[in-house]
């Protein structure tokens, strides 16, 4: 029986624990920042804080002992909010096993270093004395080229993928088919990903795109707070599919611009989890854009959201340097910054948007 660490117990990391400990081929560790998390799990079989009502199968075991999660794993799923991903990381580099595949399910881009979290991953993972191979933690990376060794599958000892696409984890939970892809420039550890998280009501998919598979699930969130933005101004489904239609336009261009595949954006990672999100009532980045859409100030929302992640808060100014550094044209994120980090009003943000000089579709 093969070993999966799962590290972040949130509604996401812990919906991928209860389909991989479904199988009944795995054993899975579950790692929970929170104490009241891994006592909730180990006494009661469910996550009353971030997956209340979905039962976990007795093959997970959860833990807040990161040494006890890593031991003797084959494979270690990563699922902590993105801005946390770098010093977990740091604490985890340690105790990973040689040759353990790493899968990062976080959908975000880290602030400071504008990395995605594989290149964040690969950038721990290589450090030697404290100083990494892609800069300094907290530095831009000196070159975003797409050719970067770490950018496409990470350091030969620790093979990494990013996981991705359209998947509330409420519904992955209560076993809704439900359909992902896993990218990386590794062939062994697609093969092997595909096969051990598959059943037959989670089908991954496999992609080389590691850029584009990222990026897509990073920007989608951008897209779907100005999709809730819309709907908590009571705008109808006309302003909707404009905006996930020139929301797609937008994550495309700074996609190919950072080296990622245009027809990646048609796919699971692209269009599909960016309807999912802007359309979806579990959403919640489309959440946050609802409330702010009518009215209400962006840290009383976050305050009311109980220790639950909407990573396109984060996104969205990391987004924004992403674009500058590569000369890319993209309002709609621009103007989410200004309302989310400016104190901008939607009705003027929207605005904006409609009376931009005219262009072309294409």
């Amino acid at each position: 029986m093969s070993e999966i660490a799962v590290i972040g117990a949130g509604a996401w990391g812990t919906g991928l624990a209860i389909v991989l400990g479904r199988k009944g081929t795995h054993g899975v560790r579950l790692w929970a920042h929170e104490p009241e998390v891994c006592e909730s799990i180990s006494g009661r079989r469910v996550n009353e804080q971030f997956l209340p009502g979905r039962k976990i199968p007795e093959s997970v075991r959860a833990t807040t002992d990161l040494a006890t999660a890593l031991a003797g794993v084959q494979t270690v799923v990563s699922v902590m909010p993105a801005q946390h991903c770098r010093q977990v990381f740091e604490r985890m580099r340690p105790l990973i096993p040689p040759g353990a595949l790493i899968v990062s399910a976080t959908k975000g881009v880290e602030e400071g270093s504008l990395q995605r979290m594989t290149e964040v991953i690969a950038d721990v993972l290589a450090q030697r004395g404290g100083t990494s191979a892609l800069g300094r933690p907290g530095e831009s990376a000196p070159s975003l080229s797409s050719r970067s060794l770490r950018e496409q599958g990470g350091e030969a000892d620790f093979p990494i993928g990013a996981l991705s696409g359209p998947s509330f984890a409420q519904e992955v939970a209560r076993g809704d088919p439900t359909a992902i892809t896993i990218a990386s420039q590794n062939e062994d550890l697609l093969r092997t990903v595909q096969r051990e998280f598959s059943d037959s009501a989670f089908r991954v998919y496999t992609n080389a795109d590691v850029i584009g598979v990222e990026l897509g699930g990073a920007l989608k969130n951008i897209i779907a707070i100005a999709a809730g933005i819309c709907d908590g101004l009571g705008l109808g489904h006309n302003s909707i599919a404009a905006l996930i239609t020139r929301g797609l336009a937008e994550m495309t261009r700074l996609i190919v611009a950072c080296g990622g595949r245009a027809e990646t954006m048609a796919g699971l990672a692209g269009l599909g989890d960016l309807v999912l999100t802007c359309t979806g009532g579990l959403s919640r980045n489309r959440s946050v854009g609802v409330e702010l859409g009518r009215g209400r100030k962006l840290p009383e929302i976050v305050a009311g959201m109980h220790g639950m992640v909407a990573e396109g808060i984060f996104t969205t100014t990391a987004a924004v340097g992403l674009a500058r550094v590569r000369g890319v044209e993209i309002p709609i994120t621009q103007q989410m910054h200004a309302i989310l980090h400016d104190g901008k009003s939607p009705h003027d943000a929207i605005y904006e948007l409609m009376t931009r000089s005219g262009k072309s579709e294409s």
